[in-house]
């Protein structure tokens, strides 16, 4: 395990870090583009060094490119250019449903479809000079993006550094076989009755907890940031997820094991020690079972662990942060 440090960190998050970021920020362009199925895509681009590879952010579920505009500042500061999509349904992207707060997506591979427009039509069109090949830092459930754009489509990604990667979803105690039963049928029984989608059971338009019950982050202050954020901007706010995406979630678990020979990339995974949201012991047995294939994944067959932490590394306390971060840039430095 990885423990963390006791040095104070130089990328705290204090007042003068903060005027910083927002400084940073009006430099960023936020733009869009339509997919084929006419949904309109929104991103974000930090671009100003065409000679050298930039990070792909993908965020995970219910968050949006505006979540990661100190993770992008402080990318910047290692000398990093940076875009971050937000995926279909979430975000300032186009949502889906007819209740704009329904977690819902009709087929998980139309994220990686999205990707793949971003990457290979999107930013080579907008920016001719920036020709470069990229990294990718994908957390939770763009890690499981992530992974399966890298499974479907021809890339020039160098490295992938995935944080508490969705592979599979926590049940929560529930067996495994039951949690996918109770899936199933209820998607299917859906599709029968309704052309609109139902939550999944326990899930709601809201998808707030307070600090203390929270389980994605230690860190209050930054709790707090995003908290203010959805407040100034009620358009970002997502709540539970439907049946429908709760299926494609899983399916999209299983594509991942059966086309795991396609991954040959070098990819690193950092895993939360005390992670609710996503399945460790799924994290664990992807990373065994694609480093029998790919020597330069998951070194030793296992995720890194972050002793400690919860779900969402990057924005942790610093003393975890600061692992996540560090580990990552050392990644991509190993791999120009």
């Amino acid at each position: 395990m990885t423990n963390a440090k006791s040095l104070e960190s130089k990328q705290a998050l204090t007042l003068e870090k903060i005027a910083a970021i927002e400084n940073f920020w009006q430099s960023v362009t936020q733009a869009s583009f339509k997919t084929d199925d006419n949904i309109r895509i929104a991103y974000a681009t930090n671009f100003k060094r065409p000679q050298k590879p930039y990070i792909v952010i993908v965020p995970g579920r219910s968050e949006g490119y505006l979540k990661y505009q100190e993770l992008a500042y402080d990318l910047d500061n290692q000398g990093y250019d940076s875009v971050i999509i937000d995926h279909r349904g979430q975000g300032l992207s186009m949502r889906l449903t007819t209740n704009r707060l329904q977690g819902y997506v009709e087929n998980f591979d139309q994220y990686a479809q999205d990707l793949q427009r971003l990457l290979h039509q999107v930013l080579p069109e907008k920016y001719p000079q920036h020709q470069q090949s990229s990294f990718m830092l994908a957390h939770s459930m763009g890690g499981a993006i992530a992974l399966r754009y890298l499974q479907l489509y021809p890339h020039k990604v160098k490295a992938l550094s995935l944080s508490s990667p969705m592979i599979a979803i926590s049940s929560g105690g529930t067996p495994d076989w039951l949690a996918k039963a109770l899936i199933k049928t209820g998607s299917t029984i859906n599709c029968w009755l309704s052309n609109t989608p139902w939550y999944f059971f326990g899930q709601s338009d809201s998808n707030q907890s307070s600090f203390a019950q929270n389980r994605l982050m230690h860190s209050a202050k930054r709790y707090q940031r995003f908290q203010s954020l959805y407040q100034a901007q009620p358009v970002l706010k997502l709540g539970g997820v439907t049946f429908n995406w709760l299926e494609q979630a899983m399916i999209n678990s299983d594509n991942l094991f059966i086309d795991i020979e396609k991954l040959s990339l070098p990819i690193q995974m950092l895993q939360a020690e005390n992670e609710q949201i996503v399945d460790n012991h799924a994290q664990d047995n992807f990373c065994l079972t694609l480093n029998n294939f790919n020597h330069n994944a998951c070194p030793g067959g296992k995720p890194i662990v972050i002793s400690g932490a919860y779900h969402e590394l990057f924005f942790e306390v610093d003393q975890y942060r600061d692992i996540a971060i560090d580990k990552t840039i050392t990644w991509f430095s190993q791999h120009q």
